[in-house]
């Protein structure tokens, strides 16, 4: 027989009967069950900060490893403009040196007084189209404007002479050949230009 005065277990006292046989409270209870459902444990955190570490040693190694291959270029780039600009008459010269090497056998044959006037005449003809074909070879033209229009962009006049012959401001003599590098002016050509024989003046346009 049950007694009416005697109290039923609530559920509030099983929990705390349940709580006290096993040790575990409530707050525990849920912590427990918050860390299973999404929280990250201690040795998780210490392998992921682990892993950060090792990619961004990766990367700062990449890095280095960049820069230094970018130094490397800058410094191979920079030695072949040098190398450029110091060496970029190697061809010229070699091609002056025969004619450096024809200059002095005639040199070495003008010094007998036996040797013939007309043979150091063509040898020193040879040598001037040696030395011709050199120039044209690397693109440098000779500027002759005799006979032709005053041109100021490649003509120097040194003097004027009133000419009736040819029509005002016509080079009539050159005194030193000009010379062009592929087009643009080494050195004008200095020439004497003819006026009108009322004395006009060159026009400096033509």
């Amino acid at each position: 027989m049950i007694e009416k005065d005697q109290p039923q277990n609530s559920p509030e006292t099983v929990e705390e009967k349940t709580s006290a046989e096993t040790g575990i409270s409530a707050e525990d209870g849920i912590t427990a069950e918050t860390s299973e459902s999404g929280q990250l444990g201690q040795g998780e955190l210490t392998n992921l900060l682990e892993d950060a570490r090792s990619k961004a040693d990766q990367h700062w190694d990449q890095l280095m490893r960049t820069r230094a291959e970018i130094d490397n270029l800058r410094k191979r780039a920079q030695r072949d403009l040098e190398n450029a600009h110091k060496f970029a008459l190697e061809k010229v010269s070699q091609d002056l040196l025969q004619v450096r090497d024809s200059l002095e056998l005639g040199h070495q044959a003008a010094q007998d007084e036996q040797t013939d006037v007309q043979k150091l005449r063509e040898g020193t003809e040879l040598t001037l189209k040696l030395l011709v074909d050199v120039m044209n070879k690397h693109g440098i033209e000779q500027v002759s404007p005799e006979g032709e229009a005053f041109n100021p962009e490649y003509h120097q006049a040194m003097s004027m002479q009133e000419r009736d012959d040819v029509e005002p401001n016509t080079v009539v003599a050159v005194v030193q050949k000009g010379y062009l590098l592929n087009g643009r002016l080494l050195r004008p050509a200095m020439v004497m230009v003819s006026k009108a024989a009322s004395g006009a003046a060159i026009d400096e346009q033509a």
